[in-house]
């Protein structure tokens, strides 16, 4: 079973990790002149998440450690998936989590090389056409024990290897019917290693060179050749790649052998991914919840994708945090979401602006407050930042508070209102509960209670104690929202790992929307990629669809774990 990391959010940072390790000692060994240069490679077939935020952190990290080079570089080498929408919000969600790119790079700025160099292979008897079916191909690799068959095309003449190539490389060419192997072992251990496709015919116009190419590079074929023509020193991936590192090698020997050149070359390392509970970091998986409507898009703030996150609320330093505690190994971990939830609340504590809202209203009338006069009490925007100033909030006889703050036959150890006892209005006056209206049904309807005029906030009054501070909204002056409320999107610990479909583990629950909530005016001015606090409720942000006609917040993470707890006791 996957071991599920819950570390302490509080420790030191850690040490240099592995790949540091290695970097520093290459420099210390003085490979490739002491030069660093990293890359970070997506296809763009998808929207980034969580998973590739720990790659990009990786990748940029190292080469603004060591004074180097990250190139940004998208391995557009299947048309049949990719589309410029990805490519624009790639680059826009690495720029959020704060990092530049030296250069941007495509893989089909190298379909001329990499064309050029498979014709060299054929011609060194490298490589051949094969005509088999997928299929056929699949069965005559053999298995991890057992050694595979040669093609029956494997001894292919170069000439006729020429030809048949040149000619996957045209309209007429029928995609399936004929593949470009490399003529490498077919009983090698290493599965990969066992003639692997190296070029395959792909009808489908490309988003940046059109239909000038029919038949294209496989990944195998196309990314260590990449990293050698941009003169990457460090190519960083995850841990799926350990078994490919091989062929990666070997195609670099080719290539060097081809230019007759020995001086410098790449080098792959491989750490953990990172994986989480309650989601599923599969791109398969993500896309087919956007396309079949089961999340309402890429970036839907359930989602683990970065413009999801983003648009939830999270701070791109939040989740850099998270990722620096959760380190890099060389071990597959599952790590608890709380974590991040961690991270991202401690982060919102300190850059956050307090603002009052409240969700499931119930009116508070001041009987003893004039009737139709107002007051601009100061409400601080962050405690922990006093150069965030302040901002005013309107009070007024007719307020609206929360429900579950009152109660009408209270507990002893029940610190909020209820008849007979003193409370404080944050930023206000110290009240006293008077009593309660309810409908026919025994509803509570009305709160009543009295002011001290002495009490409020900063007078001489106000400094007496009382147990309980209760947050409020001006009725007659706070605007109207809705709140959408998130929770985790599977319900079961590690979706990746179950059987069956994994549709059939979505958490029905993950989206409650709440209407008719009550904001001040000042929180209803907030925007999109501003960080509130919902003084006493959690981090929320206004979600992209707030307008003044109806505005929407979503809630970011609650002020503390609560999820954990009812769990526990489920």
């Amino acid at each position: 079973m996957t071991e599920i990391i819950n570390e302490n959010k509080g420790e030191e940072k850690k040490s240099l990790s592995f790949v540091e390790q290695l970097v520093e000692k290459d420099l210390e060994e003085g490979k490739n002149n002491g030069r660093i240069q990293t890359r970070f490679p997506p296809e763009p077939n998808g929207y980034l998440h969580i998973g590739h935020a720990k790659a990009i952190c990786m990748d940029f990290g190292v080469a603004e450690n060591y004074n180097g080079v990250c190139n940004l570089r998208f391995d557009d080498t299947n048309p049949s998936k990719e589309d410029t929408e990805y490519v624009d919000s790639i680059l826009n969600d690495i720029k959020w989590l704060g990092f530049e790119w030296g250069n941007v790079y495509y893989a089909s700025d190298y379909f001329q090389q990499l064309w050029d160099f498979a014709i060299w292979m054929i011609k060194q008897g490298k490589a051949y056409i094969d005509e088999q079916t997928s299929e056929q191909i699949a069965e005559q690799k053999g298995t991890p024990t057992q050694p595979g068959t040669p093609s029956p095309y494997r001894d292919r003449p170069i000439e006729e290897n020429l030809e048949l190539f040149k000619k996957m490389n045209t309209p007429e060419a029928v995609e399936g019917s004929m593949v470009l192997r490399a003529k490498l072992d077919m009983a090698n251990p290493n599965m990969h290693f066992r003639d692997p496709i190296i070029y395959r015919i792909i009808h489908t116009p490309h988003h940046r060179t059109g239909t000038t190419w029919h038949a294209y590079p496989m990944y195998d074929f196309a990314h260590g050749q990449s990293d050698y023509f941009e003169g990457v020193t460090h190519s960083i991936c995850t841990l799926e790649f350990v078994p490919h590192r091989p062929l990666y090698d070997h195609f670099i020997d080719e290539l060097q052998e081809m230019q007759q050149q020995k001086e410098y070359r790449p080098r792959q390392i491989e750490f953990n991914r990172l994986n989480m509970t309650y989601t599923v970091m599969s791109k398969r998986k993500l896309k087919a919840l956007v396309d079949e409507h089961l999340v309402a898009g890429w970036d839907d703030p359930r989602m683990p994708t970065l413009c999801g996150m983003r648009r939830r609320g999270y701070s791109p330093e939040s989740i850099r945090k998270f990722i620096d505690s959760i380190g890099y190994t060389k071990f597959d971990a599952l790590n608890d979401v709380a974590l991040l939830e961690a991270a991202v609340r401690e982060d919102l504590n300190a850059r956050s602006t307090r603002v009052s809202a409240v969700l499931n209203p119930v009116k508070l009338v001041i009987t003893n407050y004039p009737e139709g006069k107002t007051e601009n009490m100061i409400a601080v925007n962050n405690p922990e930042n006093e150069s965030d100033g302040t901002h005013e909030i309107t009070f007024s006889r007719n307020l609206w508070i929360e429900r579950e703050d009152f109660m009408e036959d209270a507990p002893k150890k029940f610190f909020r209102m209820t008849p007979g006892k003193e409370v404080r209005l944050k930023n206000a006056y110290i009240v006293t509960c008077t009593g309660c209206t309810k409908d026919e049904n025994g509803n509570i309807i009305e709160i009543q209670a009295e002011y001290d005029p002495e009490s409020r906030s900063g007078m001489s009054g106000s400094n007496r104690k009382v147990k309980g501070t209760l947050h409020w909204v001006s009725a007659d002056h706070c605007k109207k929202a809705q709140v959408r409320v998130y929770d985790r999107l599977f319900n079961v610990e590690n979706p990746s790992a179950e059987e069956g479909d994994f549709r059939d583990l979505l958490n029905p629950d993950s989206l409650q929307v709440i209407n008719n909530c009550y904001v001040e005016e000042y929180a209803a001015q907030r925007k999109p990629g501003e960080y509130l606090q919902f003084q006493r409720i959690g981090y929320f942000m206004a979600d992209l669809d707030s307008n003044d006609s109806q505005l929407v917040f979503n809630k970011t993470v609650g002020l503390k774990d609560t999820w954990a707890k009812q769990q526990v006791k489920g």
